[in-house]
């Protein structure tokens, strides 16, 4: 094996890791490390803006199993993971699931339109899950939210989100136990949850 195909295939596995990122419901020590948040933080302790524009206190979602996610209208994982999320909110919603998507345009600028428009579009599929207002999730102007979210889950090369629909799962606690890359098997999400539920 000469060194220019082994260099190729360590690569070719880091990345690949990157793209699993981490799977456990419990922190996986490898890739995860808790940085400058108060152990008694979670998700209820945010207020966000739904798609219209309102005030959402994210205690309304105590006591439930959350799958976050950014999301893009122009994204080549769109058709697949809006349909997919929808299915499995659809299948436990009953049981206390919520999923919870937040439109951003820092990838690839994917998600170009307006709040209304983003609405809209997603009515094709159709999205009955929470949407909430466009938002930033990496850099100067990241959400709060998502800066904690970052911060107890972190990814590989750096906590950064790497693209859209990079998904965290939260426990009925509030607190963010795994996150998922873009192209992560909606079945081990799925499990996931079920594990949670």
């Amino acid at each position: 094996m000469n060194a220019k195909y082994a260099f190729s295939l360590a690569f070719f596995a880091l990345f690949n890791g990157y793209l699993s990122e981490c799977t456990d419901v419990e922190y996986c020590e490898n890739h995860v490390k808790k940085r400058d948040v108060s152990e008694t933080q979670t998700i209820y302790d945010f207020t966000v803006k739904d798609i219209d524009g309102n005030d959402v206190s994210l205690d309304k979602y105590k006591d439930h199993v959350v799958l976050i996610v950014n999301v893009a209208s122009d994204c080549g994982y769109t058709s697949t993971n809006y349909p997919a999320l929808e299915e499995l909110y659809n299948k436990y919603k009953e049981r206390k699931f919520a999923i919870l998507a937040f439109p951003c345009n820092q990838f690839g600028s994917q998600e170009p339109g307006t709040n209304q428009e983003i609405k809209n579009f997603v009515k094709r599929y159709p999205v009955t899950f929470d949407m909430f207002s466009k938002i930033d999730v990496n850099g100067n102007n990241e959400a709060p939210l998502y800066n904690y979210l970052k911060k107890i889950q972190g990814g590989y090369f750096g906590n950064a989100i790497k693209w859209n629909f990079t998904k965290f799962l939260i426990n009925r606690n509030g607190i963010p136990v795994s996150r998922y890359a873009p192209t992560k098997s909606f079945t081990t999400i799925e499990n996931n949850i079920k594990e949670l539920l």
